[in-house]
Parts: C-alpha cells; sequence; structure tokens
C-alpha cells in the first residue's frame, strides 16, 4: 500500500510540474534548483555501451592480470581507476593527489604439521584445518555446545574456557518440540548460519578467555577444505586478514569424524563440558603483510556537502590460476567498476553546468572483497568521512550478466537490502526505476530465508552493519561466476548501461531530495 501511495505521489507531482511547465524531477519542488527532468535524463545518457565497452575491455583484459589483492595487477587496476577521476577532475576525497586509502592486510601463510587431540594425531588438510598462526603448545578442550552468548541464553554458564580450546558447533539450540528456543518458532534466525556469526563466536570465546577455538561444521570444513587446497595447489600465499594489533583468537575447522572423535555426543548433546583432553600443536606457518589500498573521489555537495551518498563497488578480483590462466573478472566486479567511472562522469557533468548534487557522492572503489570484504570494513571501521553523516550506500557487485534463471526475460536486476533499514529508501528506488529506466526489480535474493544469503556477501553489509541504508544491485551468478571464461566479450552492455543508469538516478535522489532519508528498521548496535 504504502508502495502504491508513493509512487502516486511521484506520478502526482510529477505532472503538476510539467502543468507548471518547469519539469521537475522526482521528489520536490526544491529539485527545480538542481535540474530539470530533461537534463538529469541527458545526463544519465552520456553514460553509453561504447563507453562502457571501451572501459571494461581494458579493465578486465589479461595486462590487469586477475586483480588479485596487493599484486602487481590490482596496483595497475587502482591507477587506472585514479586517473579516470584525474581525467575528468573528480576531486581526490583526502585532497590533493591522495585518491588512495591504504588498507593494512597481511597473509598468514598456510600453515603445515599436525594436530593432536584425544591422543589421536590429525595431518592438516586431513579431517582438520587451520589458517591462523598457532603457539605450538598443549591446552585443556572444553565443550561449549553452540558456543552463542546473548541476553537471556549462554553455553558458557557453567564452564570456565580460560586458557583452553572451546570446541563449538553451528547452528543454535532447540527446543522439545524442535522450536528455536533464541526465536521461539520454528525459523532458524541468524545463528544457523556460520558465514554471518562466526566472527561473533570467536569474539564471544575471545572476551571468556579462550586460547583457541576447534570449529565443527561439515558446510564451512568442506568449504575451507577446498579453500585450503588452492592455497596449497597455487602457491599463493595464504590466507589474508586485514592486519591488527590485536590479539587473534586462532580457530580450527573440523569435520564430524574429528568432532565425533573428540566428543561422541557432539550432536546429540548441547550441554557444556570439561572433555579432560588435550590439543596439542605442531603447527608451522608464517605472516607476511600486503600493501593493498581503496581509491576514493568525491564530488563535493553544494549546500549540503557534509552530507554523502556512497556508490561502491569492489575493485579487485582472484588473480591467475596455477596454469596461468587470468581470471579476468569481467562481470565481478569489472562490471560495477566502469559503471562507477561512467556514473562519476555524468555526475561531473551535471557539475559542470552548475547542476551538482546537494549532498556529496563519494566514489568508493573497495579492495579486498573477495578476501573478505575487508576493504570496505576498513573504510567502515575508518572513515574518511563520519558515518554518521553517510545517508546510504548504493553497492554494484556483478550488473553486467544474465542469470540462467532469466534468459528469454533480461531486461531485470536484483535488488537486495533496499527495505532493510529504510523504508522511504526502498520508496525512492521504486518510483525512480518507474519513471526514469523500467527495469524489472527482482527481490528473489532479498527474501531473509533465502540460502544464498547474498546480503551477507558484498561490501555494502559492512555499511548496513552500521545502519546506514543501502541498496545491492545484482544480476546473480552465471556459469562463468569465478572462473577464467568472465572475460568482457559475454557482457551485455546494453543491460550494463541501463542498469548504471538506474544508479546514477538513485544516487541523484538521494543526494537532492530536501531531507535526508528516513531510517526507520534501525538495528541495535553491538
Amino acid at each position: 500500500m504504502n508502495k502504491v501511495l508513493f509512487a502516486g505521489l511521484f506520478l502526482a507531482m510529477s505532472c503538476n510540474s510539467a502543468q507548471h511547465n518547469d519539469s521537475t524531477t522526482s521528489s520536490d519542488v526544491a529539485q527545480k534548483e538542481v535540474a530539470t527532468k530533461e537534463q538529469r535524463v541527458a545526463y544519465a545518457e552520456t553514460i553509453t555501451e561504447e563507453d562502457l565497452k571501451k572501459h571494461l575491455y581494458i579493465y578486465a583484459s589479461d595486462e590487469f592480470e586477475g586483480r588479485n589483492t596487493g599484486e602487481p595487477g590490482q596496483k595497475k587496476a587502482v591507477e587506472y581507476i585514479k586517473n579516470h577521476y584525474q581525467d575528468i577532475d573528480v576531486a581526490a576525497a583526502q585532497g590533493g593527489e591522495n585518491y588512495f586509502q591504504d588498507v593494512p592486510l597481511e597473509i598468514s601463510g598456510i600453515p603445515t604439521g599436525s594436530i593432536t587431540i584425544a591422543d589421536t594425531d590429525y595431518t592438516l588438510g586431513e579431517g582438520i584445518i587451520t589458517f591462523s598462526t598457532i603457539p605450538n603448545q598443549s591446552y585443556d578442550v572444553v565443550y561449549a555446545g553452540f558456543g552463542i552468548e546473548t541476553d537471556g541464553y549462554s553455553d558458557y554458564k557453567d564452564i570456565d574456557v580460560k586458557g583452553k580450546y572451546v570446541l563449538i558447533k553451528i547452528g543454535e539450540p532447540k527446543d522439545a518440540n524442535g522450536n528455536y528456543i533464541l526465536s521461539g518458532d520454528d525459523q532458524a534466525g541468524v545463528w544457523s548460519n556460520w558465514r554471518e556469526t562466526l566472527s561473533q563466536r570467536v569474539d564471544i570465546a575471545t572476551d571468556k578467555g579462550a586460547e583457541g577455538i576447534i570449529y565443527y561444521d561439515d558446510q564451512y570444513y568442506n568449504r575451507s577444505k577446498r579453500r585450503y587446497d588452492y592455497f596449497i595447489q597455487s602457491k599463493s600465499g595464504g590466507n589474508m586478514a586485514l592486519k591488527s594489533d590485536e590479539k587473534k583468537l586462532p580457530y580450527i575447522f573440523v569435520n564430524k569424524d574429528v568432532a565425533t572423535s573428540i566428543y561422541p555426543e557432539i550432536d546429540s548433546n548441547n550441554t557444556a563440558k570439561d572433555l579432560e583432553e588435550q590439543i596439542t600443536l605442531n603447527v608451522k606457518s608464517v605472516t607476511k603483510d600486503v600493501d593493498s589500498e581503496n581509491v576514493v573521489a568525491i564530488i563535493k555537495g553544494k549546500s549540503k556537502p557534509n552530507e554523502y551518498v556512497v556508490i561502491s563497488s569492489h575493485l579487485d578480483h582472484v588473480g591467475v590460476d596455477p596454469s596461468g590462466d587470468v581470471f579476468n573478472g569481467a562481470d565481478d566486479d569489472g562490471s560495477g567498476t566502469v559503471a562507477m567511472l561512467e556514473i562519476a562522469e555524468a555526475f561531473k557533468k551535471a557539475a559542470a553546468d552548475g547542476n551538482g548534487p546537494e549532498r556529496s557522492i563519494v566514489f568508493l572503489h573497495v579492495t579486498a572483497e573477495e578476501k573478505g570484504l575487508f576493504g570496505s570494513q576498513y573504510y567502515t571501521d575508518n572513515p574518511i568521512f563520519p558515518l554518521a553523516n553517510t545517508v546510504a550506500d548504493l553497492n554494484i557487485d556483478m550488473i553486467g550478466r544474465i542469470d540462467p534463471e532469466r534468459e528469454g526475460d533480461r531486461n531485470y536486476i536484483y535488488l537486495i537490502g533496499s527495505d532493510k533499514l529504510s523504508t522511504e529508501l526502498h520508496n525512492i528506488s521504486e518510483a525512480v526505476n518507474k519513471e526514469f529506466t523500467q527495469i524489472e526489480l527482482d527481490y528473489t535474493y532479498n527474501d531473509e530465508n533465502d540460502p544464498n544469503r547474498f546480503y551477507y556477501r558484498s561490501d555494502h553489509y559492512n555499511f548496513a552493519k552500521h545502519n546506514i541504508p543501502i541498496i545491492f544491485y545484482f544480476n546473480g551468478t552465471h556459469e562463468d561466476y569465478h572462473k577464467v571464461t568472465d572475460t568482457p566479450d559475454k557482457i551485455n552492455y546494453d543491460l550494463l548501461r541501463n542498469r548504471a543508469r538506474l544508479v546514477f538516478h538513485t544516487a541523484w535522489e538521494v543526494a537532492n531530495r530536501p531531507d535526508r532519508i528516513v531510517v526507520d528498521k534501525a538495528t541495535p548496535q553491538e
């Protein structure tokens, strides 16, 4: 109902504006001071197939070596992006020539050796995996169920884990009727998903004084095994993370066979207990620093320069395979990167005509997304512009292809997260699309119960964690996802153009509205 009312109001304003012969944009009479609707459309139309293609055939070429974080190809990528902003005279976010925000990272070399638990030796890579740098000592082991502690529930209430390794498992507790205790119904909550809660479980164990975690989850173990094998085969170094002076709790992933050998009742018993077993570590690993950077540019707002609309995409990809074939990453996320370059150029043309945005537009190209969303995490932990003044993040990650599920019905884009924090942002997005681009906005992956959990898997999520409204633009996966066959000749440039224009129009609307969009669904901060 709200969506229909908003769209009706949107059209009524547009019609009223036409009757007064001042042709305003979508939301408000104040918009007349920015540009006419015809001018706004003309700026969007500078985003062309030809320009997108020209950029992408360079950016996703073999010369850029797959843009692996910290490696020479990624350095070529950031220089290409910086040079574009300099060429079109869009300013560096930090002033002068300082387009780069250094992101300190480190690689923990793939550990080798063995781990002994309960008098059984396990060679790394065989039922047990770690990416952590671990002191070679012996520790007592304690079982802590799901490793959860929230208001009203704790797996740690009857045990002391200080100085010990904690064995925990994926999932969350259920009652005798099969309902989840934390939610009180039969719907799995966030704790059932490893991707969203591993770091929280690690933080809880750290606060309790644990020395390490043994984490049982077959799904996560299998993912980790593929990653571990890739690192070993490719000799690519190891596991990357943000560099920090804080103590990092080591964690070890085990499969079902190892978990049940440590504690046979682990699948059936959730009650914490001391296991009277020890873990002995005989592991060798090394750590090295990695230098990488985000690229950040800005077009200052006219009347509200200290409020910021962020447009983001990730500049990195996954490099070169062991045989030397390049992962070009044309869709992932070359498409988002070149879309941003063209969107920036459109806004710059508007600014040159005196029609620049009222709020500032920040163009944020983040590194190390493929390694764990580290570039966007670093930006939100160390923001160049205050998060409290950041109005929204429009994140673009893969918008140049067609999901096989949508073959024959190609005029679409998946939107994720637009309604998670701000009803108003969602309504703006719908209304802008209806007036300017007429793309089918598909919310399939916005479902909270969607097993792909895409909402948590791209850079917008680091903004959402800070209650900053977001929209994630995404075309879905395809047969070339994370393969060397993700090349620029397979991009649908007409769709890439249309989707980039949608982002432009949405950013324009959010940046030029008289009032900042309302956050009406904020979640408590940690």
